[in-house]
């Protein structure tokens, strides 16, 4: 009896890391194939279970901010502070929810805190493209030429981001600049209308 204790107690031991390890990996994996509601529901579950767990606050802030439930998602990243201030994902969470929501300088100060602090982390082209959109409402095209190029250095085939840097060096007027950006964006994208009126503009500028 005792040996047979012996084997069955470890076999049960994985057997219920092996639950933790899937729970965890489903989130993951309903989140990438476009399942934000059931990612949603795997992280609550665990959150019930292991508050402090950070991946599983990450995934959630994520989920939330794919299905556009914007003040859901910055609730859900100030519960995760009170656990880890600087985790950087819960810190791009903030920033991209108070975006949509409308509140671009706030917004702002988590992005700049994201690039600060994980300037190699893997939403870094995200949060320079946010930066450079925030930039250009206020009017600071420079700062946002700066923002645009460093998102579109990390990610260069985006053909709408050529387009945001082509207006922000037009608002700018560097239209030489701009007249380069409209045409990598019609290069990845011909059909792309913004870029199209933008380059005509800035060829009627030159």
């Amino acid at each position: 009896m005792r040996n047979r204790l012996a084997l069955i107690i470890p076999i049960l031991l994985v057997s219920a890391l092996s639950v933790t390890a899937q729970d965890k990996y489903d989130a993951v994996e309903l989140y990438k194939n476009g399942d934000y509601e059931g990612a949603i529901e795997v992280c609550r579950k665990e959150l019930e279970e292991m508050p402090n767990r950070m991946d599983a606050h990450a995934v959630l802030g994520w989920s939330l901010l794919k299905l556009g439930r914007y003040q859901e998602a910055l609730e859900a990243s100030q519960v995760a502070f009170q656990i880890s201030r600087y985790d950087p994902r819960i810190i791009e969470n903030a920033g991209e929810a108070l975006f949509y929501l409308g509140r671009r300088a706030e917004a702002l100060r988590y992005f700049e805190e994201y690039a600060a602090i994980s300037p190699t982390g893997g939403r870094i082209d995200l949060v320079y493209y946010f930066m450079g959109e925030i930039l250009i409402q206020q009017g600071k095209f420079n700062n946002a030429d700066i923002a645009l190029s460093t998102a579109l250095y990390h990610s260069p085939n985006i053909a709408d981001w050529w387009a945001r840097l082509g207006y922000a060096r037009e608002r700018g007027g560097d239209f030489q600049w701009s007249l380069e950006a409209y045409n990598k964006a019609l290069a990845l994208n011909p059909n792309l209308v913004d870029a199209v009126r933008g380059r005509s503009r800035v060829e009627q500028q030159l």
